[in-house]
């Protein structure tokens, strides 16, 4: 994946775009790039920090610069949502929200071959 148009920072190995933390060589085609929404999430920082071939005071530089362009977001109680509250009202919502955030998104097709999967069409 190419570098986003914004670049805020270059180091030897990462870059801090628009997109987040991006790995500066292109071969890599984004395997190690962190997204914006991602920066705060520690366990995917360490992991990615402890990739071989990581150049660690490269990459804490990088993770600091988007960390203080990109500041975490408070997150907002799902309550506090007048819709959420009028559902709540109504008895529509029985067990509380946990969280407002959905979660990511499986992929289930990793590791077979796409002319095994099972296709499916839209009917009109």
């Amino acid at each position: 994946m190419a570098l986003h148009s914004d670049v805020f920072w270059v180091g030897r190995q990462w870059a801090v775009t628009g997109a987040g933390i991006q790995a500066v060589d292109q071969r890599l085609r984004g395997v190690l790039d962190i997204d914006v929404t991602r920066l705060w999430d520690d366990a995917l920082v360490q992991s990615r920090r402890a990739k071989p071939g990581v150049n660690a005071a490269d990459f804490d530089t990088a993770l600091t610069m988007a960390r203080e362009r990109f500041p975490m977001m408070p997150v907002e109680a799902p309550e506090s949502d007048p819709i959420v509250a009028q559902l709540k009202a109504l008895g529509v919502i029985e067990a509380p929200i946990v969280s407002a955030v959905l979660p990511a998104m499986q992929l289930r097709a990793e590791g077979r071959l796409a002319r095994f999967l099972p296709q499916w069409r839209i009917r009109r």
